[in-house]
């Protein structure tokens, strides 16, 4: 397992909280707080546009 730093979890009203994560190379990590162990990863531009979505209501569904 990579060793990622995770940020705080941001939690919605109603949804799964979740948390975003970097690790020393760059690489940015998404997961469920609680399931930290199972994460999705991808580049920071492309998980901070996913956040962004998520937070203005775009992809709620998601969660």
């Amino acid at each position: 397992m990579p060793d990622i730093t995770w940020e705080s979890p941001f939690c919605a009203e109603g949804n799964n909280c979740f948390r975003i994560g970097t690790d020393p190379q760059g690489n940015a990590y998404i997961a469920i707080a609680g399931q930290e162990d199972h994460y999705l990863t991808d580049t920071r531009e492309a998980l901070r546009t996913l956040i962004r979505d998520i937070k203005s209501g775009k992809a709620d569904h998601l969660l």
